[in-house]
């Protein structure tokens, strides 16, 4: 085992981990404000950095600025294309005095920006500027997930490597809290004309994805996941490996343990058998043109 595969039990930092998922989101959704629309919402997540979690560069009129969470020095950092840099302390605060401090460092840096304030895809969402019962943040659990976060996304970049179809970046979805990348078989998906527009959009096109998440209520465990989109038929009857996976027929995906990864010998092997497993799944049932779509 390396150091970057720590231990990271979700119901250990829960409280943490659900106060910076509303963090992010207060951020990302300044990402989505300001940032020109991009096929698949790829406009909207955030990214691994040598430091945590940054926008990348957002443009703002003729100006620029990006936005980056620290977790080396625990600050959430805001730099413009002039020079000048804001921070706001990383530090055991609520939601909404995080809400309120974050968007005065944006207007004392002449940067106006207005976002929807209620957060997305959280069971019983509170307002931003109203949320004072997210007020947890322990400096050790934030270190380690970012941490994993390194590790995961220097795998997903190899794994996405291999493709020379069409691909997703690999990108932190603070909606969902999760790092994932996903490969494109070149096809339109059929018609969702009930869904929602951000699924519409999200799954227009047939997928195979695969990700990493710290856990949530559902699922009380750090966790790889995998799925196709539309899943083709026996989908879930596949072989994958490792041997640990499993498929998840409520949710509609193969499942591999955090811990079933950082405890193998190959951390790294070990999840790259699980994303080209479950891919090769994928597209071999939906009938992929595999031969033109990988290295």
């Amino acid at each position: 085992m390396t150091e970057g595969w720590p231990t990271l039990p979700f119901e250990a930092w829960r409280p943490t981990c659900d106060t910076l998922h509303m963090w992010t989101q207060i951020v990302g959704k300044v990402r989505l404000a300001l940032a020109p629309p991009v096929n698949h919402w790829w406009q909207v997540p955030l990214y691994v950095s040598a430091r945590g979690l940054t926008t990348t560069t957002i443009p703002y009129q003729n100006r620029s600025f990006e936005i980056e969470f620290d977790f080396l020095s625990h600050v959430l950092a805001i730099r413009t294309c002039e020079g000048d840099t804001r921070t706001v302390k990383l530090e055991p605060k609520s939601v909404a005095v995080f809400y309120a401090e974050f968007m005065a460092a944006l207007a004392s840096l002449g940067l106006a920006v207005r976002i929807w304030t209620m957060p997305q895809e959280f069971d019983d969402p509170i307002p931003f500027d109203n949320d004072t019962t997210h007020a947890a943040y322990e400096r050790d659990p934030v270190e380690r997930f970012w941490r994993v976060l390194r590790s995961v996304d220097a795998v997903l970049k190899e794994f996405r490597g291999g493709f020379i179809g069409k691909a997703s970046p690999v990108h932190f979805f603070w909606g969902s809290f999760d790092l994932c990348v996903t490969r494109f078989s070149g096809r339109r998906a059929p018609p969702m004309p009930q869904a929602d527009p951000v699924t519409r959009e999200g799954y227009s096109h047939e997928v195979s994805s695969v990700g990493w998440w710290p856990g949530d209520a559902t699922t009380p465990y750090p966790a790889f996941y995998a799925y196709a989109a539309p899943e083709p038929a026996e989908f879930g009857a596949a072989t994958v490996r490792p041997d640990a996976a499993f498929y998840d027929r409520a949710a509609g995906q193969f499942r591999l343990k955090y811990d079933d990864v950082r405890s193998a010998a190959s951390p790294r092997g070990t999840l790259l058998d699980f994303c080209e497993s479950t891919y090769a799944a994928a597209a071999t049932r939906a009938n992929w043109n595999r031969a033109e779509l990988e290295r």
